[in-house]
């Protein structure tokens, strides 16, 4: 009777009588929590988007392996491809990353996007993609012109 664990993230489970069993426990200790905050908007060069470091793996463990995300787009109902990816290198730090930002240039101003994230660890397991983000790039509101800019004037308080 001998035990092996897959790549697929599911280990083997080999009770007495020499049955064998998968078991989906050991994928969800190693595999990163999903990503729920993914936000975006608008800038001069794209669309920006930020989504917050996942704290745990999606058993509950603390996770200490982040190796990086996979950002991927879609237009309309087409399938999702990947844009881009962030490497992460702060697993030995006392401090790390907290927020991550990606911006995507290879977008029109008015055309509509939908973006997800999928966090990496360093050994090859991947989260559920995050909240699906739908935008439409448009023109930023420019900043407002310090030539022509009033300051208001205080009220005092009664």
């Amino acid at each position: 009777m001998t035990q092996r664990a897959s790549r697929d993230s599911r280990a083997s489970v080999c009770m007495p009588v020499g049955s064998c069993s998968q078991s989906n426990q050991s994928s969800e200790a190693a595999r990163p929590a999903k990503i729920l905050n993914l936000e975006g908007s608008s800038s001069n060069n794209g669309i920006r988007l930020t989504w917050s470091r996942p704290e745990s793996y999606a058993g509950g463990q603390k996770m200490r392996d982040l190796g990086g995300f996979t950002i991927n787009r879609s237009t309309g109902d087409a399938p999702f491809q990947k844009v881009g990816e962030i490497l992460v290198n702060d697993q030995g730090r006392f401090q790390v990353e907290r927020t991550f930002t990606y911006t995507d240039k290879a977008t029109e101003i008015g055309s509509s996007y939908r973006y997800q994230v999928i966090s990496n660890t360093t050994d090859g397991y991947h989260s559920e993609p995050s909240n699906t983000l739908t935008i439409v790039r448009r023109v930023p509101k420019p900043p407002p012109n310090p030539e022509t800019f009033v300051v208001p004037t205080p009220v005092p308080l009664h």
